[in-house]
């Protein structure tokens, strides 16, 4: 009886491992599509790595925007910032061994219903991963943007982008980078959907301009 229950438990956990391997992880296919351009060209050590989610993702002419900048592109689909501690690191942060690492992440897992406090508190954990890991690069947080499409969430994205803000105020080599206020209107401090794509989700050239104003300095 007892071998009969020992071979149950063995054949239960291997057809769980079966299932888990079948599944993969969220975006699995956009993470095996980068290391298969990583075995053709590997990114040369030193460079400037923005990864998140789909913002950096469709930003498409990001490397043209900074012609003098080592680029390292590596946004997964509509990602989360907590999936990025969980699963991506080993694969599209730490092996490429970056001097400058820029972040966006958190704005999906906050309309996915998780708090400003549960971003704050990934990204805490992501930087004590990468500073454990990579003690020399530089760490650039892009604030958490505010979407129209996604107004409902706004306080949730305040609370986020100020406690990270706080948090990164006295950590060495880390910069929060502000976002948000160049992609309001001045008169009522609400996004201007004219720098928004059709969904008032994802930005459109004029969003991504706006962007690159403020991320010049520290990219180059």
């Amino acid at each position: 009886m007892k071998h009969r229950i020992l071979l149950f438990l063995f054949l239960a956990f291997a057809a769980g491992e079966k299932v888990q391997a079948q599944t993969g992880f969220p975006f699995d296919n956009e993470i095996r599509a980068f290391k298969h351009q990583d075995s053709i060209s590997f990114p040369a050590k030193d460079g400037i790595l923005f990864i998140g989610s789909s913002s950096i993702r469709l930003w498409d002419d990001l490397e043209k925007r900074f012609p003098h900048a080592p680029i390292i592109k590596r946004g997964v689909g509509g990602c989360e910032l907590w999936q990025l501690v969980d699963y991506y690191t080993p694969y599209i942060l730490f092996p490429y061994h970056p001097r400058k690492i820029f972040i966006y992440a958190g704005e999906n897992d906050i309309a996915g219903g998780k708090s400003g406090k549960f971003v704050f508190d990934k990204f805490q954990q992501l930087f004590e991963m990468i500073n454990k890991q990579l003690p020399d690069a530089a760490v650039y947080y892009m604030s958490v943007k505010m979407s129209p499409s996604r107004a409902r969430y706004f306080k949730e994205v305040a609370v986020a982008n100020e406690l990270i803000k706080t948090y990164l105020a006295n950590k060495p080599n880390s910069v929060f980078i502000d976002l948000n206020t160049i992609l309001l209107k001045t008169e009522t401090s609400m996004p201007d959907s004219s720098f928004f794509r059709a969904d008032y989700l994802h930005l459109n050239g004029k969003g991504y301009d706006r962007w690159q104003q403020v991320l010049e300095p520290y990219v180059n």
